[in-house]
């Protein structure tokens, strides 16, 4: 999986010509540009939802979990695969835009959709939806409030029980509330919560600032086996670093499409930006923030894969939230255990919140024009449930059912966006010259010859646009 995900994304940044340096200033633009409707939510808000996806606990114990195991260089392996995979976002991003219809007052997409009207493979599509289902509301959740309660268990000593009822309780509140509130609350939280993060990371880095020439040359040079510590174990670091950066920003894993399909955009290419530079946000600053609190204080161990230590800064803390703890306490002492829990309990709350988000949007593809209430309802117990059995359970199982959840579905949407690849194309060239004309770009899906993209041939109104622009 690793291997495709690298390809497809080194495939896909040929094929954009490398969109992700060439547009990188369209990418910031289109954040803040445009409106909410009565069907969408705005770019920004959507932006937000998908970055709750992304931002959770991968990016504090997987950041800390690559150099444990990968070393230093893993660091530098994340940064590359953010750059390669932020390709990967735009396409199935845009995919979910064209694709997208009015389903209920409010718009709908994601793989599912665009594997049906893209392809024709309706099998396939169902295949994909009940996969997402699985993973989003019975698998993944757990790995997010195992990290909650367990954080707020090691800085304050609160029972998981205690923590497992409160979680589930300030969930249900939102998602109870519709996709217009969990966008509403991920507006607010998201940048909230990664803004304080790397704020604290800066005033680290400037407290140890005649480091900085030391640490990115240790990076670097582990990254390529020139280090004489780490030089040994460049496989690991570059295995480690790819898997946790992955993991992390989710580019090509068909979790981000479904927010992208969400926005209220004039463009599909406009949302296939937005998100592409969500990869950016996700790893080159909230994955760098913990890597650079680990490595300037040098609040870390790396154990080689025959068990020897390369490095043993910290004797007898198990790799994962523990190192950012310590690169905090030896800084700002009695603050490093509290501050942690907190930005883990921000950051895998709203990403249970856009996992509920993805699992209903797969439940409504599953029973178009048909009542979903009961099977709305169904999904929320079913989620809060497996979110207060995860806070409760080992962190091991966790994280295997996690892992077993999100490889179906890259497995499922990697091969898809392979296939469907072109009309994303078609797009970002259509976006590109009506750009160069001075134009706002407006999306013609007949013009441009693609199929079964309903919502633009039908039901995108001229009137709609000064929301969308």
């Amino acid at each position: 999986m690793i291997y495709f995900c690298l390809g497809v994304g080194l495939l896909f940044s040929i094929l954009t010509k490398f969109l992700q340096v060439r547009l990188i200033k369209d990418m910031v633009v289109q954040m803040f540009k445009g409106g909410s409707s009565k069907a969408g939510v705005s770019s920004f808000q959507a932006l937000a939802l998908s970055l709750s996806g992304r931002v959770g606990t991968g990016n504090i114990a997987g950041t800390a979990t690559a150099i444990a195991f990968g070393g230093p260089g893993a660091v530098f392996w994340m940064w590359t695969i953010a750059f390669i995979g932020a390709s990967s976002a735009f396409i199935e991003s845009t995919l979910a835009q064209i694709y997208k219809v009015k389903q209920d007052g409010e718009y709908r997409g994601g793989p599912a959709y665009y594997i049906e009207k893209g392809i024709g493979w309706k099998w396939y599509a169902v295949l994909f939806s009940l996969a997402t289902l699985l993973a989003m509301s019975i698998l993944m959740p757990g790995i997010q409030s195992n990290s909650i309660a367990l954080g707020l268990e090691n800085a304050f000593g609160l029972s998981t029980t205690v923590t497992g009822i409160g979680v589930v309780v300030l969930i249900g509140v939102i998602i109870f509330g519709g996709v217009k509130r969990i966008a509403g609350v991920a507006s607010y939280v998201v940048p909230f919560m990664a803004i304080a993060y790397i704020l604290l990371s800066l005033v680290i880095v400037g407290m140890n600032i005649a480091e900085i020439p030391a640490v990115f040359a240790l990076i670097f040079k582990s990254a390529f086996g020139f280090d004489s510590a780490f030089g040994g174990i460049i496989g690991m670091a570059v295995s480690w670093g790819v898997k946790r950066g992955i993991y992390s920003n989710e580019a090509g894993q068909g979790t981000g499409p479904h927010a992208a399909a969400a926005a209220e955009v004039s463009h599909p290419a406009k949302q296939g930006l937005v998100q592409a530079f969500s990869v950016y946000i996700d790893t080159l600053l909230v994955c760098s923030a913990t890597a650079f609190m680990i490595l300037f204080t040098g609040s870390f161990n790396t154990e080689a894969p025959d068990g020897t230590m390369l490095a043993n800064n910290l004797e007898g803390i198990e790799a994962g939230p523990g190192y950012t703890q310590a690169a905090i306490e030896s800084v700002i002492p009695g603050f490093g255990a509290s501050f942690v829990a907190i930005a883990l309990f921000f950051f895998a709350f709203t990403t249970i919140m856009a996992y509920y988000y993805m699992a209903e949007t797969n439940v409504a593809y599953l029973l178009r024009g048909k009542n979903s209430k009961v099977a709305m309802g169904i999904l929320k117990v079913v989620l809060l449930a497996a979110t207060f059995y995860g806070a409760v359970r080992e962190a091991a199982l966790a994280w295997a059912l996690g892992d077993i959840g999100l490889g179906i579905m890259v497995w499922l949407n990697l091969i898809a966006i392979l296939i469907l690849a072109k009309p994303a194309l078609k797009a970002l060239k259509d976006y590109e010259e009506q750009k160069k004309q001075g134009l706002d770009p407006v999306f013609n899906s007949k013009k441009l010859g693609i199929k079964n993209a309903e919502f633009w041939e039908q039901e995108y109104k001229v009137e709609d646009k000064e929301n969308a622009s």
